[in-house]
């Protein structure tokens, strides 16, 4: 083991981990579509470390920019102005749908959506917020409790207040043993107006919902699933937020996975590929009408690192990068072969029960039976119920690949620029580690 390593281990925490069996990465670079370790090994990153690594790594354009930044001005408080801040505001407002004009800089996704929670609360003057319990929306509290996420279970005697949740369209396993996915989604709504009935209109601020799900599974919306939430946001006088974090900026073949729905929610929370990780930054972006509000309101958040100029400096040149490359034209055409590819896999390994994917984010769907759709791990999972997914990372990246595993998916979510060679080496390891899976799997 490397003095860093030992040094990473003694002296910081590492999240959502046992700490005496932590086994990190110990890595020394990266470019492009691919990770390299301190001995020479290269790993082809295949979710883009944590869904956000849209643009690539190691691309010194976004240096460069921070840099000429960095040469100017690093920080000054959020009461001042910035060229860049400015710049990157106009930016969002373009590339976002409708009437989504003004941003409030965060740090991160989880921040996003806390004032996002707190913007709809002022604005609507309610206070319950509904969300799906097939849906993680941030580690802070507030997020925590927004999401449905069983992580959270750690901490639940302390949640926040006011969050409400309910089912997920999930096709594949329907709650309402739906016959086709538009069944289930309207199952859904119906589902989800009676909670609203139920829990009084006049209480509720806003309705939550991932813009494309994400890492509960990549749960494909039903057609016209989001259109219906738009009238019963207007129905019942709610707020909708759209959670773009993981799925924005060109990760789901759009800008953001709202766009595949023809709606404009009243709130976006946004981060990860708004700078591609290079440097922490997220954000609130609001409708006109929200903005408007608070012309001769008090609008009561606050962070002391919001719209700091050395990361909206990345995230400029980083949506420039997006744009002037094609980016997001690449990813709707890369998840189209993906797709493809993933059909032929599906006839050599019976474990995949189902694949689902938006653009380049899409996870595969493991089970010991197609018929009973029994999960290779169960849900939540206890490790000792987990040994299964552990031999399949294990095995993922003893061949040279990083990507995001749990439970029983495996997530497909690349770089926005990887090639069509890049996907077959991708899939060629995943197979390799479906051998596992295979084991596990009975007629």
């Amino acid at each position: 083991m490397s003095t860093i390593v030992e040094k990473n281990k003694a002296y910081t925490l590492f999240s959502w981990s046992k700490q005496g069996d932590l086994n990190p990465l110990d890595l020394e670079s990266a470019k492009g579509c691919y990770l390299f370790d301190r001995n020479g090994k290269k790993y082809l990153d295949f979710s883009s470390q944590l869904m956000n690594v849209n643009i690539g790594h190691g691309d010194q354009r976004i240096t460069e920019a921070v840099s000429r930044q960095m040469q100017q001005v690093s920080f000054v408080y959020p009461g001042a102005t910035t060229r860049v801040r400015g710049e990157l505001g106009e930016k969002i407002a373009e590339i976002t749908p409708g009437n989504l004009t003004k941003t409030f800089f965060t740090l991160g996704g989880a921040e996003a959506i806390e004032n996002a929670i707190k913007i709809a609360r002022m604005f609507t003057g309610k206070y319950k917020i509904i969300g799906q319990y097939r849906a993680y929306h941030g580690a802070t509290m507030g997020a925590m409790s927004a999401g449905g996420d069983p992580r959270k279970h750690a901490v639940d005697a302390f949640a926040a207040p006011h969050f409400v949740h309910v089912e997920n369209p999930y096709y594949y396993r329907c709650p309402w043993n739906s016959n086709s996915m538009e069944e289930c989604g309207e199952r859904a709504l119906a589902n989800l107006e009676q909670v609203i009935k139920y829990e009084n209109p006049n209480s509720i601020a806003a309705i939550l919902m991932e813009g494309e799900s994400g890492s509960s599974g990549c749960i494909k919306y039903p057609k016209n699933y989001w259109q219906g939430l738009k009238r019963l946001a207007e129905k019942y006088n709610l707020l909708l937020i759209s959670d773009e974090v993981m799925s924005g900026f060109g990760r789901t073949g759009k800008w953001f996975g709202i766009d595949h729905h023809g709606v404009t929610p009243d709130i976006m929370a946004i981060a990860k590929g708004l700078t591609s990780g290079y440097l922490p930054l997220g954000g609130t972006v609001v409708t006109d009408t929200i903005a408007n509000y608070f012309t001769e309101k008090n609008l009561t958040v606050g962070l002391t690192y919001s719209a700091h100029a050395v990361s909206c400096a990345a995230g400029l040149e980083n949506l420039r990068i997006i744009q002037e490359e094609n980016m997001v034209d690449n990813a709707a055409k890369m998840g189209l072969y993906l797709e493809q590819s993933v059909e032929k896999l599906k006839d050599k390994h019976p474990s995949i029960g189902d694949f689902r994917n938006t653009g380049l984010l899409g996870c595969l769907e493991l089970v010991k039976n197609k018929k009973t759709k029994e999960p290779i791990t169960p849900w939540n999972a206890s490790p000792a119920d987990s040994k299964a997914t552990y031999k399949i990372a294990g095995k993922i990246r003893e061949l040279g690949m990083f990507t995001f595993v749990k439970w029983n998916f495996i997530f497909i979510a690349p770089p926005l620029n990887i090639t069509t060679d890049q996907i077959d080496e991708g899939l060629d390891i995943i197979s390799k580690a479906l051998e596992i899976a295979d084991e596990h799997y009975s007629a």
